[in-house]
């Protein structure tokens, strides 16, 4: 069983994603796709929550009832799952599986909790955490966006203070950037998946 499942996760390596909101995640994953938009692709998620206004099923997620999503998890068909604000959140090994048969590299983008537990998985990815330079800057940015009310905000807060701890922990990640100017953090982020990014572009070369 567990030949064949890491057969169907040959491909590249793919890539964990973590850290706290407002640490500039998503600005550096939107330059990297920019960049490389033939070379990395994105695992589609699974959540119970509603679609937002704009949203579209399949491609921002995959919506689906507690029921469903829960019946999958029990079966082992994700990797990782997460409950967040009453609502659960997972990726599926189909998900990720998809991308890796564009031979292209699967980029996850998941919480503590969602790195925990792919560490139990045979996936080995390349484990990349992206954190403010202090709490101070986070909180500033986070009351920039005037997106939160003052109890959202604070439990943000407090979500980060755990990432920060976390990322320090040793052996979790293999690259940990610390995001205090975009240009050097974006070079951090290059030069880590460098040889992956090279890889890929060799099989499109190839094929």
């Amino acid at each position: 069983m567990r030949d064949c499942a890491t057969k169907a996760m040959a491909g590249p390596r793919p890539v964990v994603f973590s850290g706290p909101s407002g640490a500039g995640k998503s600005t550096l994953l939107k330059k990297l796709m920019k960049e490389y938009d033939s070379v990395f692709g994105f695992s589609v998620s699974h959540t119970t929550r509603n679609p937002r206004p704009g949203e579209e099923n399949g491609k921002d997620y995959h919506y689906v009832t507690r029921e469903v999503m829960q019946a999958s998890i029990d079966n082992g068909d994700f990797i990782e799952s997460a409950e967040f604000s009453g609502n659960m959140y997972g990726t599926s090994k189909a998900a990720v599986q998809d991308v890796q048969a564009k031979n292209v590299i699967c980029i996850l983008d998941i919480d503590m909790q969602g790195v925990r537990n792919i560490k139990r998985t045979d996936l080995n990815p390349i484990y990349i955490s992206i954190q403010p330079p202090s709490m101070a800057v986070l909180e500033k940015r986070l009351r920039d966006r005037k997106t939160e009310s003052e109890e959202s905000l604070q439990k943000r807060l407090h979500a980060a203070m755990e990432d920060m701890k976390f990322s320090k922990e040793p052996g979790v990640f293999d690259v940990v950037i610390v995001n205090d100017n975009l240009d050097n953090a974006y070079e951090q982020l290059k030069n880590a998946l460098l040889e992956e990014i090279n890889k890929v572009k060799k099989i499109s070369m190839s094929s």
